[in-house]
């Protein structure tokens, strides 16, 4: 699987970057232009990526790790 092999060669903080730079441009561009449909819809699409973006997240081979040592970590 292509996609997953993708995700687990960039760093926790470039898939940080990557689920909050859409909103955080969103949320700029809504400061600067108001409050209108393009920036209604903006925000709605950023919030939806965020969302994929961390329900996702933990099925990545690399999450499923960290997940699984912070369990027994714990025990």
């Amino acid at each position: 699987m292509l996609f997953w092999s993708l995700v687990d060669t960039i760093s926790p903080y470039a898939r940080v970057t990557t689920a909050i730079a859409p909103f955080a441009a969103a949320s700029i561009l809504r400061f600067a232009m108001g409050r209108n449909k393009l920036t209604a819809w903006l925000i709605s699409i950023a919030t939806m990526w965020f969302l994929v973006n961390v329900l996702v997240a933990p099925y990545s081979e690399g999450m499923r790790d960290d997940l699984h040592s912070i369990q027994s970590m714990l025990r």
